[in-house]
């Protein structure tokens, strides 16, 4: 017999379910916790924890005794990032990667890289930095912050021995490096603080055989490290990912302070750096904060270093938050450029005007970009074509 069709709405009633219950609105407190709180006067440090009784009872085949730490000749402290972990005999650090083990600070992720690619630069993203070339790109495992929005997560929270890797020494980076012709070398991926001893080792053989290297970073290092591995460095790509202290501490689990020292040992120590801020809704898109964090890098840095706005995709555990509006993006990218800062980028949009590089003098196209690949280039001897203004960066 055919009856009369139930409507969608007296299906959800009959199933004791009101509209509301399963459609929220987007945007809504319910959908997108503190959507309404952009303070975050609640919200929780996520700052990451000492794996008590975590290490192996011996070094491994990829080990390395640690190059910044202190010992009273059975606890150690490493001195590489600001997380300085204190480990007594058996626990593994923040970043899973270091351990005590007899009284000494090891390093388990030297030479044994879980991923390695060959990439266009223009992935790390850095658009002032020999563009079209390829970058030999390897990581471990292992990270010293615990970002809510992570889009790595399965190599950064993870342990070295817990997957899969390929054996891979300082050496042989480097001759792999030769072998794929790329002219430079990227530490990425994951967080290449968290291996910093294999990424310095590495760096100083690359720069002895005439490659460049480039570092894709939190940007969470202690400035006497960096310093020495600035030694080595030819670029860099940080990530600033906010400027407040407070969302730092609450979707990352860092602190501000230390990642603004980074930018300015960087300058000081002239290493070319580009900065990304990914724009995660409801965290990091407050124009007010944009302006203020422009303000900072005009005074701090000033107005050549490239910024770039990244669109945010739900990962990791964050998966309720949309996508970034590229509305917003165009409007932080705005915001910048009237503020002073000269080269300004929109990334994770491929096709969008604001992945060009446009002259800050007489506003022509230098270099056109869809998503990796290049298609004008209007940049010779690190001069505009057309006005011949100098173009910072590194172009040859």
């Amino acid at each position: 017999m055919k009856g009369k069709g139930i409507t969608r709405k007296d299906f959800l009633r009959i199933m004791g379910l009101g509209v509301t219950g399963l459609f929220c609105p987007l945007g809504s407190a319910d959908a997108f916790p503190f959507s309404n709180n952009r303070n975050r006067k609640n919200c929780k440090d996520i700052k990451g924890h000492i794996f008590k009784g975590d290490a192996p009872s011996r070094p491994w085949k990829w080990s390395m005794e640690g190059f910044h730490y202190s010992s009273d000749g059975r606890t150690v402290q490493c001195h590489v990032c600001p997380n300085r972990c204190v480990l007594e005999p058996g626990d593994r650090s923040v970043c899973r990667s270091k351990v005590n083990i007899g009284g000494k600070l090891y390093s388990l992720a030297y030479g044994n890289p879980c991923a390695v690619h060959v990439d266009p630069i223009e992935k790390k993203p850095l658009n002032h930095f020999l563009p079209s070339s390829t970058i030999f790109s390897i990581a471990t495992t292992g990270c010293n912050f615990r970002c809510l929005n992570c889009q790595n997560w399965e190599i950064s929270q993870r342990r070295p021995e817990d997957v899969k890797f390929t054996e891979l020494f300082p050496p042989d980076v480097v001759r792999e490096a030769k072998r794929w012709k790329t002219p430079s070398i990227a530490y990425t991926y994951s967080e290449a603080i968290t291996f910093y001893e294999y990424m310095y080792d590495t760096a100083k053989i690359a720069h002895e055989n005439g490659l460049r290297n480039v570092l894709v970073s939190n940007g969470y290092i202690n400035r006497t490290p960096l310093i020495k591995l600035a030694r080595y460095l030819d670029g860099a790509n940080i990530n600033l990912k906010s400027f407040s202290d407070r969302i730092y501490r609450c979707l990352n689990g860092g602190r501000l302070y230390h990642v603004l020292n980074t930018f300015k040992t960087l300058k000081e120590q002239g290493v070319w750096f580009e900065m990304t801020t990914l724009v995660v809704p409801t965290w990091v898109d407050d124009p007010d904060m944009i302006k203020r964090m422009c303000g900072w890098i005009l005074k701090e840095l000033g107005p050549d270093h490239p910024l770039h706005f990244l669109r945010f995709f739900p990962h990791y555990k964050l998966t309720r938050l949309p996508p970034t509006p590229v509305r917003t993006l165009e409007r932080f990218r705005d915001i910048a450029m009237k503020e002073g800062i000269h080269y300004v980028y929109i990334g994770n949009v491929p096709g969008h005007e604001g992945t060009h590089t446009y002259c800050h003098n007489c506003g022509k196209i230098l270099i056109q970009r869809l998503g990796y690949t290049i298609g004008e280039l209007n940049i010779v001897n690190g001069r505009c074509r057309f006005c011949k203004t100098p173009i910072p960066g590194i172009w040859e």
